[in-house]
C-alpha cells in the first residue's frame, strides 16, 4: 500500500473513531457488550413471563479472541442471562432456542449443569425449541428440559464424543524438522502433535472417549427414560431428522417456534397472552422471537472493516461433544 492509500486509511479510521464518540446516532467502536441487560417484550400483555434465550453456534468456555477485542464465551453469556433471570420472580418458563452443533465436553457439561441448577433453584419450567441443528453438545444442554420441540427440519442426535488433535509429524519428517523431548514418564507427551500416536496412546484416548460417551448416554437415558435397545441405537452417534428423533424418544414434539412458546406457557400455567420476553443489551428495531438473544451493536470496527478476520491459531487438542460436519455454521 503506497503513502497516499495509507493516508486515506488513516482518515477513514479517524472518522470511525469520531463517529463512535457521538451520541446521535449511537455507534460504538467495540460493540455494546458492557451495556447492562435490559428486558424487552416480544409479544403478549398478560402477567407472567416466558424468557426466550437463544444458544447459537459452537459451545465453548473460552472467550472468542478477535484481532482488536475478545467476546465472552458461550458459557459466560448464557450464565449471565440465567443469573439475570433468577432475579425476576415473574419469569415462569424458560424457552431455550438451540441452534448448535455442540462444542467442547466441558463447555457442554457446564451449560447442562447451570441450566439444571437454575431450574432447581427457581422452579421455572424449561422448554427447548430446536432449530436448524441441535446435535451432540447442542442436545446435551437440552436434557434438563421438561419438553423438547424439534423444528420439522431439525437435525439432532450425534450423541457421543470425538477426540480431535492436530498432527504435524508427517510434515516434520518431510521437511527434516525434529523436536528433542525429555520426559519424566513414558506417557508424559501423550497426544503430542510432534510424533505419531502409539498403540498405547490410542488405547488411552479411546478409554477416555468411551468414558465421556457413557456419561452422555447415561444422562440421555435418565432424562429421556429410554429403553436399553434405544440406548444401543443412539450410541452409534448417528444424526436424525425430527420424526426419527421423536420415534427414538429424543424429542417430544415436532413443531415451530410458536408451538414451543405455546407449550412453555401451558407447562408453566400461564395464559395464552402471557408475555414473551428477551434480554438485550441494546434496543433492536423490528425485534421478533427469531432474533438471537445475544447481539453486539453494529458499528464495531470489525463489521466496518470486514477484512479484519478473527485471529486463528493452531487447533487445540480436546474432547468434543460436537457434530464436526455442522461445526462452523
Amino acid at each position: 500500500m503506497n503513502r497516499k492509500k495509507w493516508w486515506m486509511a488513516g482518515i477513514i479510521l479517524a472518522v470511525v473513531v469520531a463517529v463512535a464518540g457521538c451520541s446521535l446516532p449511537r455507534v460504538t467502536l467495540f460493540g455494546d457488550r458492557d451495556e447492562p441487560l435490559k428486558e424487552y417484550v416480544l409479544e403478549g400483555k398478560d402477567k407472567g413471563k416466558v424468557l426466550l434465550l437463544s444458544i447459537e453456534g459452537t459451545l465453548s468456555d473460552r472467550p472468542q479472541e478477535r484481532m482488536v477485542r475478545s467476546r465472552p464465551s458461550t458459557v459466560q453469556q448464557v450464565v449471565a442471562y440465567l443469573r439475570h433471570a433468577e432475579q425476576d420472580p415473574e419469569v415462569k418458563a424458560l424457552l431455550l432456542k438451540i441452534n448448535s452443533p455442540g462444542g467442547t465436553v466441558t463447555a457442554s457439561d457446564i451449560l447442562y449443569h447451570e441450566i439444571s441448577t437454575y431450574k432447581e433453584r427457581t422452579g421455572v419450567k424449561i422448554v427447548v425449541a430446536m432449530m436448524n441443528v441441535a446435535t451432540s453438545g447442542g442436545y446435551y444442554i437440552a436434557l434438563p428440559a421438561d419438553h423438547i420441540v424439534a423444528h420439522p427440519t431439525t437435525i439432532t442426535g450425534s450423541i457421543g464424543v470425538i477426540f480431535m488433535r492436530p498432527g504435524v509429524s508427517g510434515f516434520m519428517d518431510k521437511t527434516g524438522l525434529s523436536l528433542e523431548v525429555s520426559k519424566s514418564g513414558a506417557q508424559k507427551d501423550i497426544g503430542s502433535p510432534f510424533r505419531p500416536p502409539t498403540e498405547t496412546d490410542a488405547a488411552v484416548f479411546q478409554d477416555l472417549t468411551d468414558a465421556l460417551a457413557d456419561r452422555f448416554l447415561d444422562l440421555v437415558v435418565r432424562h429421556r427414560q429410554l429403553q436399553p435397545d434405544q440406548r444401543v441405537q443412539i450410541a452409534a452417534a448417528g444424526v436424525y431428522l425430527a420424526e426419527q428423533a421423536r420415534e427414538l424418544g429424543l424429542v417430544d414434539q415436532i413443531g415451530y417456534l410458536d408451538d414451543a412458546i405455546a407449550k412453555a406457557k401451558a407447562v408453566a400455567g400461564l395464559s395464552a397472552d402471557a408475555r414473551v420476553v428477551a434480554y438485550r443489551r441494546s434496543k433492536i428495531e423490528d425485534d421478533t422471537i427469531y432474533h438471537p438473544a445475544i447481539r453486539y451493536q453494529g458499528g464495531d470496527l470489525e463489521s466496518l472493516l470486514p477484512f479484519l478476520a478473527p485471529l486463528s491459531g493452531a487447533a487445540a487438542a480436546d474432547f468434543y461433544y460436537v457434530w464436526p460436519a455442522a461445526a462452523g455454521r
